[in-house]
């Protein structure tokens, strides 16, 4: 375990940088500075993050080019028929039905509360991820017209779900460090109580360094490779994302010595 902590903290310094900004979907909200406005970039954009990364950040960019770069106010205040120049938005799954109801839940939201944040809180208080997740996805769908095909996109761990966009959401809102890769905007989630998101270069990584010993690729085997990281770093088990990551897409190999 000393040798695997070792390894991981070299990474985490190697990866974990300003210059992995650039090239990742977490540049999207680095370009707000306003709290509402990087909330609603940083959660959209998470969404929509499956395939390629630079298709991902393109998807994204036409996106809030479309709310003419101010998010917030546009979500706030725009009407039905500003929704129709969002008819033609679609990245893989994610169409136009998806994208009006986003655009109708975050108006919502955002009328009757100041963050999103709210949004995973119970009564007002932070349990745990997984009960903040399972809340999540239940107060996006309390809508009598919310549309079946649009719960897809929103994981829940009562689903089983990895939940992987979600909890890389919570690691940008919640972790908070000296690289300011992460935003630290949230105070009532601990970065000790995040979850690894968890995606194919996550896992093939973890399971080589034993981390992993479930077959199964769900929420308890989040559970697991997390609950494993806190013993390499009890209060931030979710840096190692960086290192895991990082190792996946660039390292074929992996040396312990």
């Amino acid at each position: 375990m000393k040798e695997l902590k070792k390894l991981l903290d070299e990474k985490v310094d190697l990866y974990y940088k300003q210059d992995f900004i650039k090239d990742d979907p977490i540049s999207i909200p680095h370009k707000f500075s306003k709290k509402q406005d990087i909330e609603i970039a940083a959660f959209w954009t998470a969404i929509l993050a499956w395939g390629q990364r630079k298709t991902i950040i393109n998807k994204a960019t036409d996106l809030f080019e479309r709310m003419d770069q101010s998010p917030y106010d546009f979500i706030v205040n725009h009407t039905e028929k500003d929704r129709k120049n969002f008819e033609s938005f679609k990245h893989r799954t994610f169409n136009a039905t998806d994208t009006i109801y986003f655009l109708e839940f975050l108006q919502n939201h955002y009328k009757n509360h100041e963050s999103l944040e709210d949004a995973f809180l119970l009564n007002g208080e932070f349990i745990t991820v997984e009960a903040s997740l399972t809340h999540f996805h239940n107060y996006f769908f309390d809508h009598p017209f919310a549309p079946e095909r649009t719960r897809k996109h929103i994981a829940t761990p009562a689903r089983k779900s990895t939940c992987k966009r979600l909890n890389m959401f919570l690691r940008w809102m919640v972790r908070e460090d000296n690289n300011n890769v992460d935003f630290g905007l949230w105070k009532n989630i601990s970065p000790s109580d995040l979850m690894i998101p968890f995606d194919v270069h996550v896992e093939r990584i973890s399971r080589k360094l034993g981390l992993i010993q479930r077959k199964q690729k769900d929420w308890k085997t989040v559970v697991e490779l997390t609950e494993n990281l806190k013993k390499l770093d009890n209060s931030d088990p979710v840096k190692y994302d960086f290192a895991l990551f990082g190792m996946g897409v660039n390292e074929k190999s992996i040396n312990l010595q």
